[in-house]
């Protein structure tokens, strides 16, 4: 049946390798590996039958070996495929007693040897591309003996390829990026197909690219596949994506080779070559005239073609806004113009605005916009609605003034206010009670003027801020607020008084012209310029033989005592009135009276005490002194603690009760022993001489009250000692022993082993040679030592041959 590759059946037979195995009695055997022609420079040399050639290649050169065979991929039949075959030479084909084996990569699997004729066969169909080569090994063997008559040798087959892969694209689909606009024979991208076919044998694996669809756009490089833009001017904004299927052809891109495709989608990204353009020309908006600040008033669009950052256009208004009032924003979602209002507008005055805005783009290209951003310019008309806005205030804020003494209901000022609007709607005002909790004041709602309601007093509250409401007659709705700070105005009402206590002390020692007190005054009224006070002694008490006054020149007077006869036991406390009196307009005085005991004082002047109710003043102990007591205290306090938990410590009982553990206690003696008599409470002299007599020794440790018959210990005989039979029935005894101490004992018997009853193994301490050794003892010592001795055989053994 016919197959790929079968045209080259003729190419295969001339690549067979032939063996050649010549067998020449009494001298060794060669094996020859070559084309068929049978010799190395192309000649017919050493191919003949026997003759002179035996005597000249009697004995073969390694360099004459050719170790290569050829066999077609994916070629199959009705019968194995002959790779090659392995012939006997020199005693020719008569000599029937050779036998040829094959051994490596795929004996006996994918290739077979005839062990008669030395034919080598595939038995399976090859692919190159899944395994290139294969190792082998060809020997001869005699047939009867099956003893090799030649050492093994290797050689290769090689499976020659055939087309039989077409391209592939392993990376695609393939997606690619282009500007818009770019010139003609721009790279665009590149792609790359693989073959599997041998690339350094023929044209199957040389492939040549071209374009099945995506022309006339687009062009591809035949040998580099590098695909490049083929036409000028295109615009993203007509098509922004392609579609170009790329083939790959194998075989120099001749007929009968096969080929494979891929899709690359090409995408043109946007440049900025398009400006900016309004969707009108004009554009008209209506706006109430109570349009609050910041509020848009419409929306503008300049749409563009292009996208992203090149399509970002920024707003301005370049004529009609002389007062500005208006302002245009860009809104960065929907790349809108939002028109603002800056300051309010009034029907009244103007009832409409005409602006001229423009629009243009954030960045440009000079390659397209020549050196300047696009631009696009419109035309806004604004229209001004009117609306009812609520009344307006003459003032943002008043100021009012009035004297705490003015009477009930005097007018103490006046708000006003108006309708804006044309219809000019009548105003009610009214007082926000919520500013003016205690009804200070009431207003007039028609006309707005402020009257006083309750007396003021500065002292109390200086200022009174209150609110006032402006409300249309016709839309009660429209309302407006002002606030009005009232000013109290202070008038002289208070008279002045002492500043601080009315108190003073006098010592019994004291000397004439002694200042007692200093006396200062104070006055709740306002004054600016400040206070001026004159103290005086009431009249009937101006020639006071006890005290008189003195003035400090500083707004106070000082108290003098006049003699120092003054005592407790004659008079203890004395009044003395002072008349106060300021500098107001008219002037207001007040008789203040100062009172003055007499108390103990110390020989430097300080206050001890005054009457009997012992009024204790400090006596100068100082900080330190007044610690050191607290510390003593607290000292004692320490002391007394201790020693009653000392007292309580030694009355508990020293005796161990009966239910307590002893176990729980330590109880040490200071013992240092008996000398050599506490070695006889444990006798280990038996484990230090296993062979001696197992008797048994009574205990010195304790005397035991009851005399028991001990048992006698396990004779182990006088060649051997057992060890641990030997503890354990030491062990035994220790346990029914009941003479032995109710705690536990530590014995430890230092025995170390008689040695080895086998003796030295080590050949340093014998004086035979190797010849004198004999190791049948070694049979003697039992199953273990058997495998030494077959060591020891076969290592003589050896040293023999």
């Amino acid at each position: 049946m016919p197959r790929r590759g079968e045209e080259r059946l003729g190419d295969m037979w001339t690549s067979i390798l032939l063996v050649w195995i010549t067998c020449v009695p009494n001298a060794s055997t060669a094996l020859f590996v070559g084309h068929s022609n049978g010799s190395r420079d192309g000649s017919t040399a050493g191919l003949h039958g026997p003759g002179e050639g035996q005597r000249i290649l009697s004995r073969a050169k390694r360099g004459w070996v050719w170790n290569q065979m050829f066999v077609l991929e994916e070629f199959s039949g009705p019968d194995p495929i002959l790779v090659g075959r392995v012939t006997p030479y020199r005693f020719g084909c008569r000599n029937k007693n050779i036998k040829y084996i094959l051994a490596g990569e795929g004996a006996g699997t994918i290739f077979a040897i005839n062990e008669r004729t030395g034919d080598i066969h595939a038995m399976k169909r090859l692919d190159r591309e899944e395994k290139a080569e294969y190792t082998l090994t060809a020997q001869v063997i005699n047939r009867d003996t099956n003893e090799p008559l030649e050492p093994p040798s290797e050689f290769i087959i090689k499976v020659q390829d055939i087309n039989d892969n077409a391209p592939e694209f392993t990376h695609g689909p393939y997606h690619a990026t282009v500007p818009e606009m770019s010139q003609v024979g721009r790279s665009v991208t590149k792609v790359t197909a693989t073959d599997a076919d041998d690339p350094v044998y023929g044209n199957s694996a040389k492939l040549v690219y071209s374009i099945l669809e995506g022309q006339p756009y687009f062009s591809i490089d035949p040998n580099t596949a590098v695909i490049k833009i083929a036409l000028h001017g295109m615009d993203r904004e007509m098509r922004e994506e392609y579609l170009v299927v790329i083939q790959a052809k194998d075989m120099g891109g001749h007929m009968g080779g096969l080929s494979g495709t891929a899709t690359v989608t090409v995408t043109l990204t946007d440049v900025n070559d398009n400006p900016p353009k309004f969707s009108k020309s004009i554009y008209e908006f209506s706006i109430p005239e109570d349009l609050g600040l910041g509020k848009a008033g419409g929306r503008v669009k300049a749409n563009d073609r292009d996208i992203g950052e090149n399509a970002r256009s920024t707003y301005s208004i370049i004529d009609g806004d002389e007062k500005d009032i208006f302002k245009i924003t860009t809104d960065p979602e929907t790349q809108e113009g939002i028109l603002l209002l800056k300051k309010p507008l009034d029907f009244e005055s103007k009832k409409s605005y005409t602006l001229k805005i423009e629009a243009a783009n954030v960045g440009f290209d000079p390659q397209f916009s020549s050196g300047s951003p696009f631009r696009d310019t419109a035309t806004v008309r604004v229209t001004v609605e009117d609306s009812d806005e609520p009344p307006v205030f003459s003032l943002a804020s008043y100021l009012l003034q009035v004297h705490e003494n003015t009477d009930v209901n005097t007018i103490i000022g006046q708000v006003s206010a108006q309708d804006p609007d044309a219809a000019a709607s009548p105003i009610r005002y009214f007082i926000d009670r919520h500013t003016d909790l205690e009804r200070q004041f009431n207003i007039n709602v028609d006309d707005g003027k402020i009257t006083l309601a309750k007396p003021l007093d500065r002292e109390t509250d200086m200022w009174h801020n209150i609110t006032v409401t402006a409300t249309e007659v016709r839309n009660h709705s429209q309302i407006s607020r002002a606030v009005v700070a009232i000013k109290v105005l202070d008038i002289n009402d208070n008279a002045p008084e002492f500043s601080s206590d009315n108190e003073a002390f006098l010592c019994e020692n004291g000397k004439p012209g002694q200042v007692i007190q200093t006396v200062s005054a104070i006055d709740k009224d306002d004054q600016r310029n400040g206070h001026f006070f004159i103290y005086s002694l009431v009249p009937e008490m101006s020639n006071n033989p006890n005290f008189t006054i003195k003035n400090n020149i500083d707004n106070s007077i000082s108290v003098v005592a006049k003699h120092d006869a003054f005592r407790r036991q004659k008079q203890e406390m004395y009044f003395l009135p002072i008349v106060i009196s300021d500098n107001g307009n008219p002037p207001l005085s007040s008789t203040n009276t100062l009172t003055i005991r007499v108390c103990g004082c110390s020989n430097d002047g300080a206050v001890q005490s005054c009457n009997v109710e012992a009024f204790v003043l400090p006596i100068g102990i100082s900080m330190g002194a007044l610690i050191a007591i607290l510390a003593c205290v607290i000292l004692l306090l320490v002391i007394i603690v201790l020693y009653v938990t000392l007292r309580n410590h030694k009355n508990e009982p020293l005796i161990i009760k009966d239910e307590e553990d002893v176990r729980e206690n330590i109880i040490r003696y200071d013992d240092e022993g008996g000398g050599e008599e506490d070695t006889e409470a444990f006798d280990i002299a038996t484990l230090q001489n296993p062979d001696g007599v197992n008797s048994y020794l009574p205990r010195k440790d304790i005397k035991p009250d009851l005399q028991f018959i001990p048992r006698q210990g396990q004779d182990t005989g006088s060649n051997g000692v057992d060890v641990d039979a030997f503890i354990t029935v030491r062990l035994h005894e220790a346990d029914n022993d009941p003479t032995a101490p109710p705690y536990d004992s530590i014995q430890i018997y230092g025995y170390e082993g008689r040695g080895s009853v086998v003796g030295s193994l080590s050949s340093l301490e014998t004086n035979s040679s190797d010849s004198e050794q004999n190791y049948d003892y070694l049979r003697d010592w039992g199953p273990r030592f058997r495998i030494l001795e077959d060591l020891y055989l076969m290592s003589e053994g050896d040293r023999d041959t």
